[in-house]
């Protein structure tokens, strides 16, 4: 089978440092609808067929990740694979409409793909993929599906579980993201394909997806708990489909890091890991140092699984990870000192538990005591416990928007300090706290963060995680909390690889509420913590791990992209009306000109979290985007925004779109919906 070249759309349009583009190809698929993609191919030094690497996202090939692409194809073609950037369906230039995210619909176009690449001839039949976030997330739910020719994957800032470790819900909680990421997929999926592309239908086209764009935070708000709808793409329900091999990837600074350690120990087929000091981007352009050489260590993993080439890649250590050794409490993006690690299987037995308990006088060494002092600590804290928070998953925004230095959260908190340090503690791993607490009301949530405290009292973040005490048995099954009676909880914090100097402290912080990142409790809590039985258990090596060396990333490839305004950002925290703390971030994404295509695009984003920190009802969330894009007379923009409050019932959800042309406004939507709270 071969790809229909024969028009403007999809002719060959470079020949440049050892590779062929081909910008825009249509591959068919059985219902008829047709995905564009973008093919990277080596130049005809390679005489015979070649393995391919395709990633499949509705970001949109052009107009979208091209900057990305382009620093990461050509050094794939250049190695004798053909790259493959398919847009999902409704977005970008292909055909059809988007329904929701890892739908059946994009799983199964997702295998029409895969069997399509086999049978290029330029293709060998031997298919990779590749994808960080959401196509990390369909690279591992394609894997699980078996396509035949699907032979490996690498998946990076992804899930195994898209309820526990997604942006909707974090530990049974409501994160604030799940409203403010169905704004972003609203403007994304708003955005028109490209005349140059598609040919005059674009039009049509472009109205019909924004009839039938979905209103996604009310379909994600209508499964509050573990139910089908989540499990549904989640391949840790049975980790045994997937049986090609997985390079997982990610950073400490990312919101997806402990998925990577499950994948490790739930997968029966080859599996290897790397975790960085990165964020929510592939390594070899993060703003966090040091990187390394993703790319060439990708080609490695292809030229073992796709190629056959006996390179070492499966005696690799099941986990290298850089452990860091300094994090500021007010941290930058930029260099993390620290070292890299190699683990040589996952689960370590080289790794153990350092215990300490809970006691009115901090965190005490668990080798030091046999019994807790104490007997009651009251925990409740204001609803703007949270602020100092950052961005819940860094690396989406211009900023990364990392934590801050976390005094004025820990003033908000109960905290419990070690003694200082007279030795350094490494962790390497998911801490994990047990606690003996009571409720004064029904529905109640429990933020935990760990703490490094420097001897001039700064605090760096080092973990966290909520965990929603409705949900302390079950996440498919919550139950109200009976008040006054005393439960035994535990739960794991996220992954982690730090040291806590000499002359540091360890500090846990225990609140009820985490504002914005999480949503509040309908009402204000009061959590009595009962110390007698409540502890922190550290994964801490039992002797210094391996060094292990990686090597440096080369300069980036340059992409076609030239900037006509600088990206830029600010946060601030504003006092209003009525008691009311705002937290406002703003990104001008830039305005840039694709030098091939001509096509200019630009955007700006507003997320808006208003709360006052005595009632929990007062919580408010606003996120707007303003697009544009065009290129001479062909001029396109979009607003759109999407606000959620709640009362002690439900929550309201509203979001609005206006679409131009030019200067007319051709195409307006709003939608209003209401929702019952579900334990939540």
């Amino acid at each position: 089978m071969r790809s229909d070249i024969g028009n403007k759309a999809t002719s060959m349009v470079g020949r440049n440092l050892g590779m062929r583009i081909l910008e825009n190809v249509w591959i068919p698929l059985s219902d008829g609808t047709r995905l564009a993609a973008r093919i990277w191919l080596p130049d005809e030094t390679f005489s015979q067929p070649v393995p391919a690497i395709l990633e499949y996202l509705p970001y949109r090939k052009r107009g979208g990740s091209e900057a990305r692409d382009d620093a990461t194809y050509p050094h794939f073609a250049k190695n004798g694979y053909a790259g493959i950037r398919v847009d999902i369906r409704g977005n970008g230039e292909s055909d059809g409409w988007m329904e929701d995210e890892y739908s059946a619909q994009e799983l199964s176009d997702g295998l029409e793909v895969i069997a399509w690449i086999a049978a290029q001839d330029w293709c060998d039949g031997h298919v990779g993929m590749i994808g960080i976030s959401w196509g990390g997330f369909n690279g591992l739910q394609l894997a699980a599906l078996r396509p035949p020719a699907l032979k490996c994957i690498v998946t990076a800032c992804s899930t195994d579980d898209r309820y526990s470790d997604d942006i909707h819900y974090m530990g049974g909680c409501l994160l604030n993201d799940n409203a403010t990421w169905s704004q972003q997929m609203l403007n994304y999926s708003s955005r028109p394909p490209d005349p140059e592309l598609v040919g005059p239908a674009w039009r049509d086209i472009w109205l019909e997806r924004l009839k039938r764009l979905p209103f996604l935070a009310h379909t994600w708000l209508g499964h509050q708990r573990r139910d089908a709808y989540w499990k549904h793409g989640s391949v840790c329900e049975d980790f045994d489909r997937i049986d090609v091999p997985v390079l997982a990837v990610g950073g400490w600074y990312d919101a997806y890091t402990d998925p990577i350690l499950r994948l490790l120990e739930g997968l029966s087929a080859p599996c290897k890991a790397i975790i960085g000091p990165w964020e929510h981007k592939y390594p070899n352009i993060s703003r966090m140092t040091p990187s390394f050489d993703f790319l060439s260590e990708c080609v490695r993993w292809w030229d073992r699984w796709l190629k056959g080439h006996e390179n070492g890649a499966c005696a690799d250590p099941a986990l290298r990870a850089y452990v860091i050794e300094d994090a500021p409490a007010k941290p930058g993006n930029g260099h993390r000192n620290g070292r890299w690690v190699a683990v040589e299987n996952w689960p370590s037995k080289l790794i153990g538990q350092k215990v300490f308990h809970l006691s009115a006088a901090g965190l005490v060494d668990g080798d030091k005591l046999a019994k807790a002092t104490g007997t009651k600590i009251t925990i409740s804290s204001p609803m703007d416990h949270g602020l100092m928070a950052g961005n819940f998953c860094p690396g989406m925004r211009i900023d990364n928007e990392l934590p801050g230095d976390q005094r004025d959260d820990d003033a908000k908190a109960a905290v419990f300090d070690s003694e200082i340090l007279s030795t350094a503690y490494t962790i390497l791993g998911r801490p994990e706290i047990e606690l003996r607490i009571s409720s004064d009301k029904p529905v109640a949530l429990i933020s935990a963060r760990i703490c490094d405290v420097a001897p001039d009292g700064a605090s760096t973040r080092v973990c966290h995680r909520p965990l929603n005490l409705t949900h302390r048995d079950s996440h498919e099954y919550p139950e109200p909390l009976q008040t006054g009676r005393i439960y035994t909880i535990r739960f794991r914090l996220s992954a982690a690889g730090h040291v806590f100097a000499q002359g540091h402290r360890i500090r846990l912080a225990l609140a009820t509420s985490y504002w914005p990142i999480l949503w509040p409790s309908p009402e204000p809590a009061a959590l009595t913590l009962h110390i007698p039985g409540s502890s922190l258990n550290l994964p801490v090596p039992l002797a210094r791990l391996a060094n292990q060396a990686m090597d440096p990333a080369p300069k980036a490839l340059q992409s076609n992209l030239d900037i006509l305004r600088a990206p830029s950002h600010c946060r601030v925290t504003e006092q209003q009306e009525a008691g009311l703390t705002l937290l406002r971030s703003e990104d001008d994404l830039g305005r840039f000109r694709n030098r091939q295509s001509g096509l200019e695009t630009e955007s700006k984003v507003q997320h808006l979290h208003w709360i006052n920190p005595d009632d929990p009802l007062s919580a408010k969330t606003e996120a707007r985007w303003a697009f544009a894009t065009g290129r001479g007379d062909w001029q396109i923009s979009t607003r759109s925004w999407t606000r959620m409050t709640a009362d002690g019932q439900a929550f309201n959800l509203s979001a609005g779109l206006e679409a131009f042309e030019g200067d007319e406004l051709i195409f307006e939507r709003t939608w209003e919906e209401i929702v019952e709270r579900d334990h939540v």
